[in-house]
């Protein structure tokens, strides 16, 4: 009992310390943790006294191994961020994030909660400290709920799912291989397809020159704010400023005014897969918006408009695939506002999806038609069939990481990601369940098998043999990492030459003979593809409301609807609606006009000035 508390005083006097040092970067730390989630947690960790404790069933907390034994040592996971709240339960200490806290008051109320816990729990008996800890092991559960704080479950889930981790430079995240394998997959299929439209990859500079960049005013004027810069080299500042892309228009367009000379250089198609820099400033959001970013830009030129007409059209469909066919998110193809069109651009086309859970659009992708604007300021001229000099024609075209942010908002529930079976790193995860006298040698081995029949059949699956965690433990693990299919096996189903599979989306468990392995797992994987889209698609319909009235589209607009409205297509009347809807959750605008256009009876109004409609089109607050 005195040995205990000794040590529980030694791990108050650790957290005092700590806390104190933190308390004067607390008000650097505030706003980060707002806009970017749970970033910093105290870990638990082992004494040195206690390296020796073991324990056939121990589990990890989210930051860290959670600890049955009394002795223990508390440090920051990181420099800065929230400070976290230690509790003490039967023996067991657990991080907790209690949010921010507001200077030296509430760390002071934190100690001498910690105090208290220490004090009232030090003499419960390690049995039940044990019993305590294995409860817990098995309790992966998020903190935050997907319909209760969206943010906060989005932030928590990017991180526990190990998609993410937070960088010490706001903004900039850590890609984990478990997000890597989804792009890897994503570029796979668009290389490809783009490939049999003889686009062809090319890498350019990440720099570009001040004067370059500033060639295009309008386009320039897009990105000024969000253009980063180098100007020191060592401990010299350079002589010219030397900026980092945001995009490669100007990075490029020089060469293609070098390399095209006459129509049989035409057209010219490259693409690259690159990352850019935008310094967001406002609210960065893991995949959503971030400072850098991995994406594939493509740039095309063209003798004639109806070429690049094509083509623009011909992409969007790609996107479109992306989203619907592997990330089994519904969107909609449409025709961008001159308001919201790509800065210097001639027309954009998008495919834009819905966040139910927040009522936001977000543009999913893009495919641009630039005109001839680029090729007057670069001088990428051509001489035709005709023997005449001409301009070329343009497009750009490009989809980010930003898929990958999209999909977890869409499809991820209180048990962490949901993964479409097309886009999953491991399809199928294979877990031993032992009982008491099992022989856990033939388990495994049927664990084995089993995953080596699905990857032959040319499934990506894996078995999870690690024997310190407890089968419900792995259960949580790969239901948090949103794995579509678990495959259960057991002393009963070896006997009876079966296995249980349980589904992620739905949790539906079946029993199926190890001789229809193959034919049953294709069978659910392609039911989990079809169903996660069906329930998306089936969410966002929900939330499309269509608004005749002002009044109509602010209660919709209210309550986080995707508006519908027949529309002037005015660009000062679309100002007028920004004006009129600014508010702490953001101002509505326009998404996108669908092509896919419902009847517009004649006489129809604008349901924000009252002039005759010319088309309908979505609005709505968004990303």
């Amino acid at each position: 009992m005195i040995g205990a508390v000794a040590n529980h005083q030694a791990m108050i006097a650790a957290a005092v310390s700590h806390l104190t040092t933190s308390a004067a970067d607390e008000s650097r730390s505030i706003e980060r943790g707002l806009s970017e989630g749970p970033r910093s947690r105290h870990v638990v960790t082992r004494s040195a006294a206690a390296s020796a404790w073991s324990a056939p069933d121990r589990g990890r907390s989210r930051s860290g191994p959670l600890i049955a034994d009394p002795t223990v040592q508390i440090h920051p996971a990181h420099a800065s961020g929230r400070i976290s709240a230690v509790s003490l339960i039967s023996g067991s200490f657990l991080s907790c994030e209690r949010g921010r806290i507001e200077g030296g008051k509430k760390i002071c109320k934190q100690l001498l909660g910690i105090v208290g816990m220490a004090t009232a729990n030090a003499s419960t008996s390690s049995k039940n400290a044990r019993k305590k800890e294995v409860k817990k092991e098995t309790g992966l559960g998020l903190t935050y709920k997907k319909d209760e704080s969206f943010g906060e479950w989005y932030s928590e889930v990017v991180v526990n799912s190990e998609m993410i981790e937070y960088y010490d430079i706001s903004g900039c995240y850590i890609l984990r291989p478990w997000t890597m394998s989804i792009w890897e997959t994503m570029q796979a299929f668009f290389d490809a397809e783009i490939k049999k439209m003889n686009v062809k990859n090319a890498y350019f500079p990440l720099f570009v020159t001040e004067n370059v960049l500033q060639k295009e005013k309008n386009h320039i004027e897009g990105f000024a704010p969000e253009v980063a810069w180098v100007t020191k080299s060592g401990q010299s500042d350079l002589e010219v400023p030397i900026a980092i892309r945001p995009t490669s228009e100007t990075v490029m367009y020089p060469y293609f005014s070098k390399w095209i000379r006459g129509h049989r250089d035409l057209p010219l198609k490259l693409n690259q897969w690159c990352n850019v820099v935008r310094w967001e400033f406002s609210h960065p959001t893991p995949f959503i918006r971030s400072r850098e970013f991995l994406w594939q830009e493509g740039h095309t030129a063209f003798a004639t408009k109806e070429e690049a007409d094509k083509e623009v059209l011909e992409i969007l469909e790609l996107y479109r695939r992306i989203y619907e066919e592997y990330l089994a998110i519904p969107v909609v193809k449409g025709k961008k506002s001159e308001l919201e069109k790509f800065a210097g651009g001639l027309y954009t086309t998008s495919v834009e999806a819905f966040i139910p859970n927040s009522g936001r659009g977000i543009q999913g992708a893009t495919s641009h038609c630039l005109g001839q604007n680029f090729a007057k300021m670069f001088d990428i001229d051509f001489e035709n069939e005709k023997g005449e000099k001409a301009k070329v024609w343009q497009n750009s075209w490009a989809y980010s990481t930003r898929t990958i942010g999209v999909m977890v908002m869409v499809h991820g529930d209180d048990k962490g990601l949901v993964l479409p079976p097309k886009v999953a790193a491991v399809q199928v995860i294979v877990i031993p369940v032992p009982y008491k006298d099992a022989d856990m040698q033939a388990i495994f081995a049927a664990c084995s098998s089993t995953v080596q029949i699905l990857r032959v059949a040319g499934f990506s699956a894996e078995h999870d043999l690690r024997e310190n965690y407890s089968p419900g433990w792995k259960y949580s693990n790969w239901e948090m990492k949103g794995v579509p299919l678990r495959i259960e096996i057991g002393p009963k189903d070896i006997a009876n030459k079966q296995v249980r599979i349980v589904r992620r989306d739905t949790g539906a468990k079946t029993d199926i003979p190890i001789a229809s392995l193959v034919e049953y797992v294709q069978d659910m994987l392609s039911s989990i593809q079809d169903n996660l889209f069906n329930i998306a698609k089936a969410k966002r319909d929900a939330c499309i409301e269509v608004a005749h009235t002002w009044e109509e589209f602010m209660a919709a607009l209210n309550d986080k609807k995707l508006i519908l409205t027949p529309w002037c297509d005015e660009e000062e009347v679309e100002k007028d609606v920004k004006t009129r809807t600014k508010g702490e959750l953001g101002a509505a605008k326009t998404l996108c006009t669908p092509f896919d256009q419902p009847n517009l009876p004649e006489g129809t109004l604008c349901f924000a000035s009252g002039k005759p409609a010319k088309k309908w089109t979505y609005w709505g607050r968004s990303y």
